[in-house]
């Protein structure tokens, strides 16, 4: 058997780490990925998913410190489906990918810059192929 995926996107958001009751360290961000598709009229249209990923221990700390809101990323890891409850008591199902590996994939002149408009997403939409990253569903 085998669950396996592969992904490279841009963070919609800062990394939140946090740590489990055992102190094992835990953080979560979202990730868009998009590719690009043939409309039924022959132009080029761009469809953006987005995937809950959660990183643990060293890797967790690691995305933590370094990834940013804007940040691409080379995510591998495996899919996993988890049940929570929500606000309102009902039981929901949540899909996410577990990382197992991740390589920053945004130049060192880039994150090191003085410039936070590409860490953060923000500048003119038209500019950004992914939007405006704050308005993802996560």
């Amino acid at each position: 058997m085998l669950n396996k995926i592969m992904l490279i996107g841009n963070l919609g958001k800062d990394p939140e780490m946090n740590y489990t009751p055992s102190g094992t360290a835990v953080t979560k961000f979202s990730l868009a990925v998009s590719r690009y598709k043939k409309s039924s009229t022959g132009e080029r249209q761009e469809e953006t998913e987005w995937f809950n990923i959660v990183a643990w221990d060293k890797l967790a700390e690691t995305c933590n410190q370094y990834l940013h809101k804007g940040s691409k990323v080379y995510i591998e890891g495996r899919q996993q489906q988890r049940k929570y409850t929500d606000k309102n008591g009902i039981d929901r199902w949540m899909v996410e990918v577990v990382v197992n590996d991740m390589e920053m994939l945004t130049p060192k002149s880039a994150q090191s810059s003085s410039s936070d408009s590409f860490l953060a997403g923000a500048g003119n939409s038209d500019d950004d192929p992914l939007g405006d990253l704050g308005d993802h569903p996560f």
